[in-house]
This record gives C-alpha cells, structure tokens and sequence, in this order.
C-alpha cells in the first residue's frame, strides 16, 4: 500500500508546491532547476485563475502562480493528459501572465520577467520537444544569442527523465524529479538526510497524516487519473489494432494485384480476374499505373 501522496496527481501537486505552508518545496524546487540564474529566497503567491481584460474575454486558471522576492513571475503546471497544441498553450499562459502586468493610464511598459514550468506526464509528439528539458526563450535567430529575459518556458516530459536510482541523481534538482515521478511507490522519503526540504515533504505527503477531508479530495483525482491513463491505454490498443487491421488488408490487395498481373499476363479477361480475385475493377486499374 502506498504511503506517500502522488505528486502527478492535482490536489497533491497543489499540496505540494501551491502551499504558502509548503513553499519551502517551491524554492527549492525553483532553484534548483534554474540554478545560477535565480536564487529565491521567498514567493507570494497570487490568485491562479487570471480574467481576461474584457468580459467576454477567455480566462485562465493556472495550478501555481507566484511572485518571488525579487519581482519574478512563475507559473507551475502539471498536466497528465498530452493536448496537440499543449505547447502553445504554455505560451499562451506566459503571454497572458505578460498581459496582465500592464497598468491602465500613464505607463512606460517595464514588465516583470515571467518563467513558466510545465511538468508533462506524457512524451509529446510535438517537433521541438524531443529531449526531457527543454527550455525556450527570446534569441536572435543569427547571433543565437538571448535578447530578452521576460519570457521563459521550461517544458519536463517526465517519461524521459532517464535517472532511475537514487544513486544516480546528482543535484537537487535530480532528486526532485526522481520524486516527482516515484514518489508514491515510496515507503521511505529519500534524499532526506542531504536535503532537509524532503524531510519537510515526507511530512506532509503521508498518508496516513491527512484528514478525511483531504483524502476524499485526493481519491477523487486518483480516480481522475486512472481515468485518463485507462483512456490512453484504450486509444493506443484501437489504434494498434485499426493499424492491424490496415496492414493485413493491404497485404491481401497486394497479393490480390499480384495474382491478377500473372492472370492478365496469360491473357484472362477482366470480368474473369475479378471473379477469381476478389478484387473490383477499380483496384485492378491500379495494374494500369
């Protein structure tokens, strides 16, 4: 039985890093993945569900959304199911976070630098995320070199993190991902002794230390993400087998064609090729090309 929260999971993701009690597992979280480029020593956080700037106007509802110390906006997502445009969506949500900086009346249009991270519990099939990070931000298409810092997206397809031991993890921000994924199979928090902040998150990730409340809310996602995969796994089986099913009426058409080139070859007729065959007039004719 498991003993630990799932991560993956959305009430427990929230639990974990949307938490002004838990943030400690945000900064660390946070400063480990851009390590030497930001060091966070606080967050606020700020209202995830974004309105649009007029009423008809289509809103957002982010899992995370804070504000560090140093006037950095982060935006944390976690999404469990692959959409066909998801990563022009995280763009999306970071315009939209850019967006909402600016002030009506006199303004001289400085903006905040927005990082968005979004952690995917699935391999995209999208061309320009092929590696477990990738990380996009504004460059100049000669030079290659970075032009602006406002915007940062950091995309984490979690099936490609290719670390599967403890040992093997070498930085905190290692550890975090190993845990993310594995996190639930768990009877003993790891990294604890080198890392305190686990410590912290084997506390509030035990099971047995929720109330009824918080189960119910937990089980409820469990269900929706048994939902999902069983789902997946249904849409990867029909679609193996309709690509079955395809290649085995290809293969007969193949055969189909190649009886009657040796019966057109001996001087059947048509009529006579598609009564032996099978096949109709209108594959026949693919003889003719």
């Amino acid at each position: 039985m498991a003993r630990f929260i799932d991560p993956r999971v959305d009430w427990a993701f929230k639990r974990i890093f949307g938490s002004e009690d838990t943030k400690e597992c945000l900064i660390t979280f946070l400063n480990g993945l851009f390590e030497d480029e930001l060091v966070i020593k606080d967050v606020t956080f700020a209202k995830t569900e974004k309105l649009g700037l007029r009423p008809d106007d289509r809103g957002v509802v982010f899992d995370v959304y804070c504000i560090t110390n140093e006037g950095k906006h982060v935006i944390v997502e976690m999404q469990k199911k692959e959409q066909e445009y998801f990563a022009d969506r995280a763009l999306y949500y970071t315009a939209r976070a850019i967006v909402q900086q600016g002030i009506r009346g006199i303004w001289d249009y400085h903006l905040a630098p927005v990082y968005t991270v979004c952690f995917m519990d699935f391999v995209s099939q999208s061309p320009i995320l092929k590696e477990f990070r990738t990380d996009l931000v504004l460059t100049d298409l000669q030079t290659r070199q970075r032009v602006s810092d406002r915007m940062r997206i950091v995309y984490l397809q979690l099936p490609l993190f290719d670390k599967h031991t403890e040992a093997e993890c070498m930085d905190i921000f290692d550890c975090w991902i190993y845990i993310v994924k594995n996190m639930n199979m768990f009877e003993q928090m790891p990294f604890s002794e080198k890392y305190p902040v686990f410590r912290k998150l084997a506390e509030i990730g035990d099971l047995r230390k929720l109330s009824r409340e918080e189960l119910e809310l937990y089980d409820e996602d469990i269900k929706n993400m048994r939902d999902i995969y069983a789902t997946r796994k249904f849409d990867e089986k029909r679609g193996m087998e309709k690509g079955m099913a395809k290649g085995r009426a290809e293969g007969e058409l193949s055969k189909g064609l190649e009886v009657a080139r040796n019966l057109l070859a001996i001087g059947m007729s048509w009529p006579q090729i598609v009564q032996i065959t099978g096949l109709t007039e209108e594959q026949l004719k693919q003889l003719q090309l």
